[in-house]
């Protein structure tokens, strides 16, 4: 392989591992993430066959964090965070002070150096946020309190590390260190971060916001997209390079300042693209640093340090639930989502190798364990339901220890029965919502668009936030008890998608979908769907159903017209019940558009009782139509003069508001 190519080589052949990884992993009913590990392990330096370059992979998969921190920026709320600070930030603290304790114990059991002891706590008890945001958004409770508490928590720890990252070659660089030098360094590490937030609050606020609204309004659409690239990534490169910061918290705060731009949508929209390939990379990558060999030496060790990043961490985030009286829920979503490490914990072991504080096989080690907790993980959020049911079982242990009243802010996590699911809350899902919310049918919103989806939470909807093609999502909608899936997005292939996962787990389910294409029909039809509808078409029919009208057309004539164009256009429906149910709804539409009656009783003590249309003179008087006549049973249509009105007839009339309020007070 030649120096020149290794690097592509490296990128395509990671891609390809984490694909047919993911394909494998979703094949057995395992989250994605242990595919991409699995896929990274494969053609990393430690296995037979191809040798990637996992350095030249670790580059690319900092990208990956830049990019996930700039989305989590983009969905940061000040106000949300200063919602949680009462338990994340003192929450965080506790946490890093108690996680590195417990991994200084553990690595004084092992038999280490004291300074690798210290090391091997601190990489313990910071999280990732990156696989956190990740597992919460598949979980569907990325916005639920609890996840709003892990989010601000893992901010905190972010902010943290900034500090133990610059402390470290202090306390363990070359020479001794006096106090004096550990409190300058610890102070100029928080002048410098205070110095870069307040420049992207007091300027980056006011000059990314207006940047990013001329390049919409004068450029083509790939300049917008290069400047969101551009934005991300320069910033975070500048709050490295200029202030000695990590790349996190610059692309974090990067996201944080566009998020107050108008376009802050369009941003998110342009991004995830990006966010999500480089968030496979980094997984990809991390599972490349893992020698197997290693870890298979030092089973015993690893078995412990993965209890302690799993269930150590998970009891002292338990038990600061209930120290800060968070809630259960809350609680176990929380201890849920920092049962692992990550990123930072790599950082803080390859500081710990420069310094000459950790050997290869101390810092291998630390992998092992961030691979298997990431894998892991996602499982963990399994056990939040069950777990929350058998505390609720033991309501001395849940009265004691946690506060009940913080369910009642969670999205819908009770079962839900007889209900229809929306997928997207655009214009058309949201119209089916509406409707439904008027007719007291239960609905459950599923929305990938977080602003859009806090929309719907406000007009009182269940709300899950998530992307329903891309996650697991639909687990959480209660499929086996709906009665209807709405499929209301206009991305087909993504309904394509969502309609199999969906059949899959609900076989008996009605699924019903747009679709904007002939092909698109037919996909969604071999999906499992069973009633589509293409917007474009009904709206075209709609077009031509009015112009023919005003040509004097009849409307049989016009109904042809429309079963024709029709049946062209749902073709791929077959000639079945399908196909007939849309034609005979087309029938209906267009009917009801064609004669549209206000039916009016006569009234007992009404004058006009007893007297015919003739003498009535109707249309004269009130600019009405009477065009039809119900006398019990029977409904007349060919009304004459000389049809008499009676007592309790209803006339079926025709016009304006205005003129139907006259008829109406004439006639009651």
């Amino acid at each position: 392989m030649h120096g020149d190519t290794i690097l592509l080589m490296t990128f395509v052949l990671a891609l390809v591992a984490a694909f047919a990884g993911g394909m494998v992993a979703r094949a057995l009913r395992l989250p994605p993430i242990v595919g991409y590990l699995a896929g990274g392990l494969v053609v990393g330096p430690f296995t037979p066959g191809f040798a990637g370059d996992s350095d030249a992979m670790n580059q690319l998969a900092e990208v990956g964090v830049m990019f996930m921190m700039f989305g989590t920026g983009l969905h940061f709320s000040l106000k949300d965070l200063l919602e949680v600070k009462g338990i994340a930030v003192p929450g965080a603290v506790l946490q890093i002070a108690l996680g590195t304790a417990a991994g200084y114990a553990l690595a004084m059991a092992f038999g280490w150096e004291p300074a690798a002891g210290v090391m091997l706590g601190l990489s313990v008890s910071i999280a990732s946020t990156v696989v956190l945001i990740k597992n919460l958004t598949d979980a569907g409770l990325y916005q639920s309190r609890g996840g709003r508490i892990a989010t601000g928590w893992l901010i905190v720890e972010d902010l943290a590390t900034v500090v133990i990252l610059v402390v470290l070659p202090v306390v363990f660089g070359p020479g001794e260190t006096t106090p004096a030098q550990l409190a300058g360094g610890i102070a100029e590490a928080l002048v410098k971060t205070v110095a870069f937030v307040a420049l992207m609050l007091a300027v980056g606020s006011r000059v990314l916001p207006w940047l990013l609204a001329k390049i919409a309004r004068r450029c083509p659409r790939e300049l917008f997209q290069l400047a969101v690239v551009v934005i991300a990534l320069g910033t975070a490169m500048a709050a490295s390079v200029l202030f000695d910061l990590s790349v996190a918290l610059g692309a974090f705060l990067a996201g944080v300042v566009v998020g107050t731009s108008k376009l802050s949508h369009r941003v998110a929209a342009e991004a995830i693209p990006f966010q999500d390939l480089f968030s496979i990379i980094f997984f990809a990558s991390v599972g490349m640093m893992v020698n197997p060999a290693t870890l298979t030496a030092h089973a015993l060790e690893l078995a412990a340090l993965v209890a302690l990043i799993m269930a150590g961490k998970w009891l002292i985030n338990m038990a600061l639930g209930a120290l800060f009286s968070a809630g259960a829920r809350t609680s176990l979503t929380i201890a849920a989502g920092l049962s692992q490490i990550g990123e930072f914990s790599f950082i803080i072991g390859q500081t710990g190798m420069a310094l000459g504080v950790l050997s290869a096989d101390q810092y291998s080690l630390i992998l092992g364990g961030a691979v298997v907790s990431i894998a892991l993980n996602s499982f963990v959020f399994k056990s939040v339901d069950p777990l929350e049911r058998l505390m609720e079982a033991s309501p001395l242990l849940l009265r004691r220890l946690y506060d009940r009243r913080a369910r009642s802010i969670e999205p819908p996590a009770e079962h839900m029965e007889g209900h229809v699911v929306v997928v997207g809350y655009g214009h058309a899902g949201g119209y089916v919502a509406e409707v439904l919310r008027d007719l007291d049918a239960p609905c459950l919103v599923v929305e990938r668009d977080l602003p859009v989806a806090e929309e719907a939470e406000a007009a009182g909807f269940p709300v899950l936030v998530g992307d329903a093609a891309n996650s697991e999502i639909l687990a959480h909608a209660d499929l086996g008890s709906a009665r209807v899936l709405v499929i209301a997005i206009p991305a087909e292939a993504s309904a394509e998608l969502i309609a199999r996962e969906a059949r899959e787990l609900a076989p008996g389910l009605k699924i019903v979908a747009r679709a904007d294409t002939e092909g698109g029909v037919e996909a969604l039809v071999d999906a499992g769907v069973d009633d589509l509808v293409r917007p474009e078409l009904e709206g075209g029919i709609e077009l031509m159903r009015h112009t023919l009208l005003d040509l004097g057309l009849r409307p049989r004539q016009i109904q042809d017209y429309a079963n024709s164009l029709r049946e062209s256009g749902y073709e791929a429906l077959g000639d079945d019940r399908r196909a007939e149910r849309q034609r005979a709804l087309g029938a209906l539409v267009a009917s009801l558009s064609e004669l549209e009656l206000h039916w009016v009783e006569v009234g007992e003590s009404c004058p006009m009782a007893g007297c015919a249309l003739g003498a009535l003179d109707l249309r004269a008087r009130t600019g009405a139509n009477a065009v039809a006549l119900r006398h019990a049973d029977e409904v007349e249509v060919f009304l004459d003069a000389n049809t008499v009105l009676r007592a309790g007839d209803s006339v079926g009339l025709m016009g304006t508001a205005e003129q139907l309020s006259a008829a109406e007070a004439l006639l009651g």
